[in-house]
């Protein structure tokens, strides 16, 4: 059974760099190390279908959606797929873990994220994998929306490749 690997983020080149999009750049970052191209825009994301010795028939997905709709695109290619939420592993930014550090998760709320309250309400379930990477948070609330659509500095750019590098290395340990 295939796997659906989901990385969030926002459409655009204006948002390529900013820390709502690490989901993206770990599904760039995976598909470059496999040598495999996005190969087209189905199920309103862009979506590449990779086969691994080590990993088997892994169906990667880059929402074109913008984060709050994500779930549109992930339920469409889980169906199209025949796809549970047992078939799912969603990478995602998250605010309460330092840059740098990232995290597995399996079920359990959304913690406030947008994307994944999405996800949650179009599949029916919030039982399915995610790996959670950090990019902190602002101090003060309020400015959450602008922190997360802004990009890295230099130093946590750093950091952040350091961890998705990582993840590549290991994504076997993380699926389903």
């Amino acid at each position: 059974m295939p796997v659906l690997i989901v990385g969030l983020g926002n459409p655009g080149r204006q948002y390529e760099r900013t820390r709502h999009n690490v989901g993206f750049m770990f599904i760039d970052a995976f598909a470059e190390s496999v040598g495999v191209r996005i190969w087209g825009e189905h199920f309103s994301g862009f979506v590449v279908g990779v086969v691994h010795e080590k990993l088997g028939k892994l169906i990667l997905l880059k929402p074109q959606t913008f984060m709050n709709s994500s779930g549109r695109a992930v339920i469409a290619c889980a169906n199209f797929f025949k796809l549970s939420f047992n078939d799912l592993l969603v990478i995602h930014d998250d605010l309460d873990i330092p840059v740098g550090v990232a995290k597995l998760k399996c079920g359990g709320s959304h913690g406030g994220h947008n994307g994944l309250r999405d996800i949650h309400r179009s599949i029916g379930s919030d039982g399915y994998r995610r790996i959670r990477i950090g990019i902190d948070r602002p101090a003060d609330k309020s400015l959450v929306k602008d922190y997360v659509l802004s990009n890295f500095s230099e130093s946590e750019r750093e950091e952040i490749d350091v961890v998705i590098n990582k993840l590549v290395m290991h994504l076997y340990d993380f699926l389903p």
